[in-house]
């Protein structure tokens, strides 16, 4: 509440310039009354008033400056029971000035016949938006006669039911008529893997890095800000970084192998076969199989080609494995594990902070930890994977896959040849 100037005495004396005994006392209670709130300033008053006795109502306004009619409204409202006013505002309902809409009841619909020609969503709906700006929308109306400012205008929007909002990533198109089916067998294959000591992994790249002194989406609590590039310029970058992953649900941990060149097929492999060949990570009671839960599309996608020779060739056959993979439905990759329990989080720790070299960006995703003990392993592959590779019908044929009964397309096994 705004603090009230204190009153200067207006009574006789202290208008004299004489020293009297009650001087002191009126400033004292001017500094008192400054500091109340309108409600308590007129009760104060008339108590004030009451105690001097008759005369008291001109004095105390001379003292305080509040009107006469002010005083005598307080002392009517101290006789009367004071239980049914409202404890939580000071004056009572229906005080002010009346709104706008109230004033000018034709403001509302004419609003609504400005705003109709700049709605868009779904007419036959509920997600409508205006286009027009608030000030825009003020103008429109002043055109029309009405004298209302953008503030209000926005305040009337939104008694309206419109409001500010950003886009909402939910729809994923419709679903695939054997998304329930994938994920139920997914659900079955992952336990029957687990329950006979064979490995579960989960893969995805994760969204290509310019490194560089690039701004880095996020906030960190620092005292000055980073001064970075105002341009993402590719030609001032120092590489790019492809981060493929590798997550083990069982125990919590990833392997992230970073590449310079590009996200194809072969690089994909390479960094699962990187992970299985790891002395330092989790091992498992047999390992002569693996199952990989991957998305539907990208390097690792059920139709690539090359994704399905590499994993013949450079994991099947080479380490005599083997593999079983199990896509998820198109449109469902944010239910891969991976998404949500090892990347998230990596984007969390380097939030805000500039990935000048790829120590860094390592550094900060070997650092990336949870309260659940998360732990990841990071490694540079710095290695040029040729893009636009075609892989024959001959090769294809060649190749030791076999089609499961479940959604054939997405669940296969690669058996070493």
């Amino acid at each position: 509440m705004p603090q009230r100037p204190v009153h200067q005495c207006e009574c006789a004396r202290c208008q004299s310039g004489e020293d009297h005994p009650d001087k002191i006392l009126h400033h004292q209670m001017n500094v008192f009354f400054s500091r109340l709130d309108e409600q308590q300033r007129r009760w104060y008053a008339a108590l004030e008033a009451h105690r001097l006795g008759r005369g008291g109502v001109t004095l105390v306004s001379q003292i305080t400056g509040i009107h006469m009619d002010t005083i005598r409204r307080g002392r009517e409202e101290l006789e009367k029971d004071l239980e049914g006013r409202p404890v939580d505002r000071i004056r009572l309902p229906g005080g002010g000035r009346k709104r706008l809409e109230e004033k000018t009841p034709t403001i509302v619909p004419t609003l609504e016949s400005v705003v109709e020609d700049g709605i868009g969503g779904d007419p036959m709906g509920t997600k409508i938006w205006v286009s027009h700006s608030l000030r825009h929308l003020s103008q429109e109306l002043e055109g029309r006669g009405f004298s209302v400012g953008w503030v209000t205008t926005g305040r009337l929007l939104r008694d309206l039911d419109y409001s500010l909002l950003a886009n909402c990533k939910q729809f994923t198109g419709d679903p695939h008529p054997d998304r329930d089916l994938q994920f139920r067998y997914i659900a079955r294959v992952k336990r029957l893997f687990w329950e006979a000591g064979y490995p579960v992994i989960c893969v995805d790249a994760k969204k290509r890095e310019l490194i560089g002194n690039f701004k880095n989406p996020g906030r960190v609590w620092c005292q000055e800000a980073e001064i970075v590039n105002v341009y993402d310029f590719r030609t001032d970058a120092v590489g790019v970084a492809i981060p493929y992953g590798i997550y083990d649900p069982l125990h919590n941990y990833g392997a992230v192998y970073v590449g310079t060149s590009a996200e194809t097929g072969e690089f994909a492999v390479d960094a699962i076969g990187m992970w299985y060949e790891d002395p330092d990570r989790p091992t498992f009671p047999r390992e002569d199989k693996v199952l990989i839960l991957c998305d539907g599309g990208g390097s690792n996608g059920y139709r690539p080609r090359l994704w399905k020779r590499q994993l013949q060739v450079h994991l099947a056959d080479r380490l005599g494995i083997e593999i079983m993979v199990c896509h998820y439905p198109t449109g469902a990759s944010k239910w891969n594990p991976i998404e949500h329990r090892l990347f998230n989080h990596i984007s969390l720790n380097w939030a805000g902070k500039p990935l000048r070299t790829y120590e860094i960006m390592l550094g900060y995703i070997q650092g990336t930890t949870t309260t659940t003990g998360l732990k990841v392993k990071a490694k540079l592959v710095d290695r040029t994977y040729q893009t636009g590779i075609k892989v024959s019908d001959a090769e294809m044929a060649s190749l030791n896959l076999i089609r499961r009964p479940v959604c054939p397309k997405w669940n296969y096994i690669i058996r070493p040849r």
